[in-house]
């Protein structure tokens, strides 16, 4: 094995027809690696709701409330995305199909920098968490810890989807056994103390009332509610994460949110009753998990309370980094889908041989890092970046679905339900980002919304650059017209069997003016030259034809429909004509491939390409378009094979 394949592993088949299967997850796995994110922020929500209310702390039961509240009002609204998406149903595309493009690609840039953020915080939490295992002088290493945290992950996801979450279901399960237990143990052996809480609560809400007057609690209540609204940002990853899920994928996608929903909720609204009935406080070099673990074994023997204790932490801290699983499945997803539609270069899109979007982990990766260096691993400051972004998304997907259902009104009879579902949730998340963006825009919140603005800005860019190209493009589809009215209007003919004849190889890319145009440029440069023109063809498989077997085969049927046209035009035009046709992620290697099977058969050959080129070339155009013939070139160079790029120019 060669160190890439140690390192990322073996490369995968498209060939094999169980590899959906195999590489899909069903509703227990993809919980932990969708689902994580939304239950790991319950060792951070909390805690932020009680640094917000100040001595206040018994209010915290209202925010317990109003959290269980909108975790089931957005897990419906969501689960009703899934039904009307089967095929993967995020806040990009469920704006972009529901509302605008325009829309769409705020939401989906205001995901991308969410996901980011979850990398980034996630990380930076579980180092928080596992560092308060060990005395403050060991603090200088929790950043270092944190670097290494975001590069382990980019690797471990270069592997593939279900190879990055298996590795963490053991983990994920102590975490869920510790902190049921935990939270059931505190209910059941201060039960009698229950009466004393909601004495507490009721006497500091007349003590804020009194004093502050009740808009005063209100205000202090929201504010609360506002800073745990980390808790609910995983919430939409099932939806982006649809096409990673085991078919039936709506049937696999609602089971895996009811499992989010549950677990969320209840060790949300489980913790902050415990963290009553303990009485717990903010402890500086500890996470408030912590003090109410230590308060909860304080009577057990030395090496209980130790053990317990020290496993139930570092559960949470192996947790929180495993959050970040959901930036790196379903943030290159987003980012895929963006690059499909031409908001962002088109390399995005493309699979690595363990079939992942490469590039996109790799950004991922890469922001994640450069924000961990920026904030210096700082919760505080990453929870005040976070979470708006996400209500964003949130917002528009909701408002696209209760325009759906009432565009839907005259042919769905249970539209009103459905509208009232989303509506709801319109209404709750809305409401959310408003008092989100008012509570945190001074404190640093701005930041993310001009981040979040730049990108915008940049995808309208690449926008309007690929639409300039494709309309210059559009100038060479009078060849493809003419084409085929030549070739459909001429007795076909049979093909030339001369192999020895010469032998012009044209590298194809579908049956398009580019191709065309190299095919016409050849007599065109050297006369009759060449009687037989043959052609390779390669299908290249990425996130937007990748879903499963049925799309694969018509992607090979494409491809082979495509290379026949061609042949059916040389061949009505006398010349002796044959196609090579593949698919696969790695063009280049499947060109060379094929042409070296050309080469083969046809010895007296010259290969022959075509590439665009631009007249006022910047870095930035060479960024958005790939330069596959360049790396064409050199590879057959050094197969000793002769290859010649025709270009083609375009004013961009």
């Amino acid at each position: 094995m060669s160190l890439k394949s140690i390192v990322f592993g073996r490369e995968k088949s498209l060939s094999d027809r169980n590899l959906f299967h195999r590489i899909s997850l069903i509703a227990v796995f993809a919980w932990v690696g969708l689902g994580a994110d939304g239950l790991s922020s319950s060792c951070y929500g909390p805690e932020e709701t009680f640094k917000a209310l100040g001595g206040y702390t018994h209010l915290s039961l209202f925010v317990a409330l109003a959290s269980v509240i909108t975790i089931v009002a957005i897990c419906a609204s969501y689960s009703q995305i899934i039904s009307l998406f089967p095929t993967g149903g995020g806040g990009y595309l469920v704006a972009s199909k529901l509302l605008s493009p325009a829309v769409g690609v705020f939401s989906g840039c205001a995901l991308l920098i969410d996901y980011v953020l979850t990398v980034t915080i996630s990380v930076a939490s579980g180092s928080d968490a596992f560092f308060s295992l060990f005395p403050p002088s060991a603090q200088d290493f929790k950043l270092a810890f944190a670097f290494a945290g975001v590069i382990g992950l980019t690797v471990i996801n270069m592997r593939g989807v279900k190879e990055s979450v298996l590795v963490w279901v053991p983990i994920f399960m102590v975490f869920v056994l510790t902190h049921a237990f935990a939270i059931v143990y505190a209910i059941v052996t201060h039960s009698s103390g229950l009466h004393g809480v909601a004495t507490a609560t009721a006497h500091e809400v007349h003590a804020v009332s009194s004093s502050v007057g009740m808009w005063g609690l209100m205000a202090l209540l929201l504010k609360a509610y506002s800073m745990g609204a980390g808790t609910y940002t995983g919430i939409e990853a099932v939806s982006n994460g649809l096409p990673i899920l085991r078919e039936p994928r709506v049937r696999t996608g609602r089971r895996t949110m009811v499992y989010m929903g549950v677990s969320l909720a209840l060790t949300v609204a489980g913790l902050l009753v415990a963290y009553q009935l303990y009485g717990v406080g903010i402890h500086e070099g500890k996470t408030l998990n912590a003090v109410l673990f230590d308060s909860m074994t304080a009577g057990w023997s030395h090496a209980q309370a130790g053990g317990f204790v020290v496993v139930t932490l570092i559960s949470e801290a192996a947790l929180l980094i495993i959050a970040a699983q959901t930036g790196f499945l379903d943030g290159p997803r987003v980012l895929a889908n963006m690059a499909l539609d031409r908001w962002f270069p088109s390399r995005f899109a493309n699979l690595s041989e363990r079939l992942v979007t490469q590039n996109g982990i790799l950004l991922m990766g890469s922001a994640a890092f450069i924000m961990m260096v920026v904030t210096r691993g700082s919760v505080d400051l990453l929870v005040i970046f976070y979470s708006i972004n996400v209500f964003i998304t949130f917002s528009l997907s909701q408002l696209g679905m209760v325009r759906h259902w009432w565009q839907m009104r005259a042919e769905d009879k249970s539209w009103k339900r459905k509208l009232a579902v989303n509506g709801f949730g319109f209404v709750l998340t809305a409401f959310i980002l408003v008092s989100l963006t008012a509570v945190k825009f001074f404190e640093g919140g701005w930041a993310t919304l001009l981040i979040t603005g730049v990108l915008v800005v940049a995808a309208f860019a690449i926008k309007r650059h690929y639409t300039g190209v494709g309309v210059q493009l559009k100038r060479l589809d009078a060849i493809v017209e003419a084409a085929e009215m030549e070739s459909g209007s001429a007795p076909p003919k049979a093909p030339v069997t001369e192999r020895k004849a010469r032998t012009a190889v044209i590298l194809v890319n579908g049956f398009n003016g580019l191709g065309l145009h190299t095919l016409l440029n050849v007599p065109r440069m050297f006369g009759d030259t060449f009687r037989n023109f043959v052609f390779v063809q390669v299908g290249s498989v990425d996130a937007g034809n990748f879903k499963g077997v049925s799309d694969i085969d018509a992607l090979r049927e494409h491809t082979e429909v495509e290379a026949n046209r061609y042949v059916h035009f040389a061949t009505s035009r006398g010349y002796g004509s044959k196609s090579y046709t593949a698919i696969g992620y790695d063009v280049v290697g499947e060109v060379m491939k094929l042409s070296r099977e050309a080469a083969s058969e046809f010895p007296n050959h010259v290969f022959f390409a075509g590439q665009l080129l631009f007249t006022n070339e910047t870095n930035i155009t060479r960024w958005l378009h790939n330069h596959t013939v360049f790396t064409l070139q050199r590879r057959f160079f050094l197969a000793s094979l002769p290859f010649v790029i025709l270009p083609i120019r375009v004013d961009a």
